[in-house]
């Protein structure tokens, strides 16, 4: 199983055009018979104007082979990509290989903290052994939703996804995890492992499974 991490940096003012073209026209085409939407935000904070969705593929092999069924599909590649193009300043993309399962919230109403962070080339397992070890200790406080690592894209990057009830939650949540001596002691390890981390606030949007 693979995951697909895309994100469309979009016009500023053309974020609200687009979300309705992808509800009414481009999930409505696409659903999931070409790979499993997972989640679908805008960002909050950090870099503004984005779009971030999550795929899941069984392997990359069949997400070729579905991503060429898709242009084959004439309300995609004519009904739907050229009005949504003109709108997109940027694409990036990751593929991304699960470290630990996919867990979303069982319920709705959730702001999300997607947290990608880049080691020193080849210390990204290590950093992946520490935080595996300290994860029953930093899900006391608030359960991780997904935690990967990077196939291509960024090499050396380790991606996760939290979900919090709302930022006061966030705060709270972190506020109590850095009191607990026993993640003091996982960052003092981890933090020279990494060259750097980056951190965006997520809102779900109509179509997206996590809500």
């Amino acid at each position: 199983m693979i995951y697909e991490l895309r994100t469309y940096t979009l016009v500023p003012g053309k974020q609200g055009e687009y979300l309705k073209l992808n509800q009414e026209i481009g999930r409505r085409t696409r659903g999931d018979k070409y790979g499993k939407l997972e989640g679908a935000w805008t960002t909050e904070f950090g870099l503004l104007n984005q779009y971030v969705h999550l795929w899941n593929y069984p392997s990359l092999d069949e997400r070729d082979r579905l991503r060429a069924e898709l242009m084959k599909n004439e309300d995609w590649t004519q009904g739907y990509v050229p009005k949504i193009r003109p709108m997109m300043l940027a694409q990036e993309n990751k593929i991304l290989s699960p470290v630990l399962p996919l867990t979303p919230p069982a319920d709705a109403g959730h702001v999300y903290e997607l947290r990608w962070y880049r080691a020193h080339p080849g210390k990204a397992a290590e950093w992946l052994g520490h935080f595996k070890a300290i994860m029953p200790v930093r899900e006391k406080y608030s359960k991780n939703v997904g935690l990967w690592q990077t196939e291509m894209g960024q090499l050396n990057e380790v991606v996760h996804l939290w979900a919090y009830r709302d930022l006061n939650h966030r705060g709270e949540v972190r506020g109590n995890a850095l009191k607990d001596p026993e993640w003091q002691k996982f960052l003092a390890a981890s933090a020279p492992l990494l060259v750097e981390m980056r951190s965006v606030i997520l809102n779900p949007t109509a179509v997206s499974p996590m809500r």
